[in-house]
């Protein structure tokens, strides 16, 4: 069982925001584990990986793997509308040497939970590796419920879960249902991270350590050693992330766009996002740069 952080990580793209940006992935990667994270999840929402293409989607984790080189866990994403692509994903990533695949629910039709545990069944029948579940109702239109997540984890090969509901009360049913069993359950927003490992979860799969992923592996310490004055120095800038990179404009993908503007402004990657997202534009960019730097200065004082 993983603890800690866990870094989702964008995908670097080229210009052309279709091809896979192989020095920016190294350099992304090694930033990533140079912070400390305890693990990599690719091909997440965060990497954008239902609008990429199957073959960039192959080429990122064979390349990751290799990159990572067994340094620490390495989760693949392979969520799709066809459970045929999802496992042909999950062979590879088995291939390319990754620790475990994670899949939400398939995302064009609504599931009924039978159908849903069902589906998930087949499939931790048919992949080699340990499953990770993804709760992501907001962009399936399915939630695994409480009772599905119970049947699911008798299954040997269902190791655990990625909840990005952002409801609290669900974690925490969870985190009491699951005690002192040996399932895993991750947070995806970062802003509750410390409260849900409070509460008992094992830890988050944050955006965030893509850009800082220290921050948050100090946030989780801080948090395991209940040291109250460090979680609040530490929450302050998880908060300052939140409202002043991913809530930057109108946008639908403002998430996406602050996190590859803010990674870009770090010197790390480029800001190429697949269609049909664009780019932040020049104004949005300056505002990105400039809380960027700040919180890059405040967040030097604190670790210091």
């Amino acid at each position: 069982m993983i603890n800690g952080i866990i870094t989702p990580m964008v995908t670097p793209l080229l210009s052309d925001n279709l091809s896979l940006d192989l020095i920016g992935t190294k350099k992304l990667i090694e930033h990533i584990i140079s912070g400390g994270v305890h693990g990599l999840f690719i091909l997440g929402t965060t990497g954008e990986a239902t609008n990429l293409s199957y073959k960039t989607r192959i080429e990122l984790i064979i390349e990751s793997c290799k990159i990572v080189n067994n340094r620490i866990p390495v989760f693949v994403g392979i969520t799709d509308t066809s459970i045929e692509e999802s496992i042909k994903l999950a062979s590879i990533s088995k291939e390319a040497g990754a620790t475990a695949v994670v899949a939400a629910p398939p995302y064009y039709y609504r599931l009924g939970q039978i159908e849903l545990y069902k589906y998930y069944w087949n499939l931790a029948d048919q992949v080699s590796l340990p499953l990770y579940l993804y709760n992501m109702p907001s962009h399936t239109k399915t939630n695994i419920d409480i009772d599905t997540t119970l049947k699911l984890s008798e299954h040997p090969n269902i190791i655990g879960l990625k909840d990005s509901s952002a409801n609290t009360v669900y974690f925490q049913k969870l985190c009491h249902l699951f005690k002192n069993k040996d399932f895993c359950l991750l947070v995806g927003p970062e802003e509750v991270t410390s409260e849900t490992v409070l509460m008992g979860g094992n830890g988050g799969v944050n955006g965030g350590s893509n850009m800082f992923p220290k921050l948050y592996v100090e946030l989780y310490k801080a948090t395991n050693a209940k040291d109250f004055k460090r979680i609040d120095e530490l929450q302050h800038l998880v908060m300052e992330i939140s409202t002043k990179i991913y809530s930057l404009g109108s946008f639908g993908s403002s998430y996406l766009k602050g996190m590859k503007g803010g990674l870009a402004a770090l010197g790390i990657i480029e800001t190429n996002i697949a269609p049909p997202f664009h780019s932040f534009e020049e104004k949005e960019m300056k505002l990105v740069r400039e809380n960027i730097e700040k919180i890059k200065v405040e967040l030097d004082k604190i670790l210091k």
